[in-house]
């Protein structure tokens, strides 16, 4: 196996397909999207110009899905993310968008710990099936994300600095949509 830690290279040609340079063989979007679930960062640069393409391949990734109708993000998102391009310097959407994955994928992390610390439940009969059943429902939900991104450190009120932060970017948007209406 492929070094986790470090992107996956996916170079794109001149003929737009994709070639995976650690197994030397082209793959599709599908496959891409395959190595992001199973936990593993892509990037997808062109081959000729070394431009950085992999934003807009996962776009495609997502408007793929969503044109077959499986629903990525619902739309009030999709509209939230078009008005986040109207503002000047693109609003706190990114950044917000970015620490909710960071606390969704911690938090992930947290409940497979708990699962797997030690437990008097573990003499039970059978259950290390019902731990794996738990796992894959939480991967299912999650739609995959891994939890091994470290999360933030932690403030003096038990709570990350992030998420106070967090807080407080969405209760001034809050207010600020509360004007709106």
């Amino acid at each position: 196996m492929a070094d986790q830690g470090n992107p996956l290279l996916i170079k794109r040609y001149a003929s737009r397909r994709l070639y995976n340079t650690e197994t030397s063989d082209y793959v599709t979007l599908e496959d891409i999207a395959g190595f992001i679930r199973d936990g593993r960062e892509v990037q997808i640069v062109d081959l000729k110009s070394g431009d950085d393409l992999t934003r807009q391949y996962l776009l495609q990734i997502i408007a793929e899905h969503e044109s077959r109708g499986e629903n990525v993000l619902p739309v009030t998102v999709l509209n939230d993310l078009v008005r986040s391009y109207m503002l000047p310097g693109g609003g706190m959407m990114p950044q917000f968008l970015q620490s909710s994955f960071e606390m969704l994928r911690e938090n992930q992390s947290k409940m497979l710990e708990n699962m797997n610390a030690m437990n008097p439940m573990s003499a039970m009969p059978g259950f290390e099936a019902m731990k794996a059943q738990q796992e894959a429902f939480l991967k299912a939900m999650t739609g995959g994300w891994t939890g091994g991104a470290s999360g933030p450190e932690k403030g003096e009120g038990g709570e990350s600095d992030d998420l106070n932060t967090i807080k407080q970017q969405l209760a001034e948007l809050q207010s600020k949509l509360n004007k709106m209406s």
